[in-house]
């Protein structure tokens, strides 16, 4: 029965008093380890990491800082690119204007000079004409003159003055009539 008293006075859900020494012993050296060596490592691995991160959100702040600055200064270059080019716009568009003026009256004037060109041909061909006319008139007039007297009278000087007085009176009547026209 000894054995039983014994069995009865020690409870089955506690170790022996050796395996709590040693185990106590055991936790005391991994304890010390971990507060000597182990903790101490992770903790600087861990503050080492945090500066790094802290480091890289102060680049990354720094950064964004910079392109917003950036951002800023494209914006003012953008504003001012795009005041340059409305003003060139209306430099070219004013240049443009007058450039048209040019040409216009550059049109004008040749137009001009080529329509008094004209004027002037035509009254040449109109002088060129009218001389030929009196010739033709004044040569068959005395044509007719010779053939009505019976004599011929093609180199007599009195009757080409003749042909050529008659031939002005015609045209004074002629612009008379024309004046008178016009006052009506």
């Amino acid at each position: 029965m000894p054995e039983l008293v014994m069995a009865a006075e020690t409870n089955p859900f506690l170790p022996a008093d050796y395996d709590i020494i040693w185990s106590a012993f055991v936790f005391v050296v991994v304890m010390v380890f971990f507060v000597k060596f182990a903790i101490p490592r992770f903790r600087q691995i861990l503050d080492d990491r945090a500066a790094v991160i802290e480091g890289g959100i102060a680049k990354a702040e720094s950064a964004q800082v910079e392109a917003a600055a950036a951002l800023t200064e494209y914006n003012q270059q953008l504003a001012g690119g795009r005041a340059e080019a409305v003003k060139i716009r209306e430099l070219a568009r004013a240049e443009g204007v007058k450039i048209l003026a040019e040409f216009k009256q550059q049109a004008h004037l040749e137009a001009a000079r080529i329509t008094a060109m004209a004027h002037a041909q035509i009254e040449a061909e109109r002088q060129a004409a009218v001389a030929s006319l009196r010739q033709e008139v004044g040569s068959l007039a005395i044509d007719l003159a010779s053939g009505v007297i019976g004599e011929s009278l093609s180199g007599d000087a009195k009757a080409s003055a003749m042909v050529d007085r008659f031939i002005a009176e015609l045209e004074e009547s002629e612009q008379y009539a024309a004046g008178e026209k016009a006052k009506a």
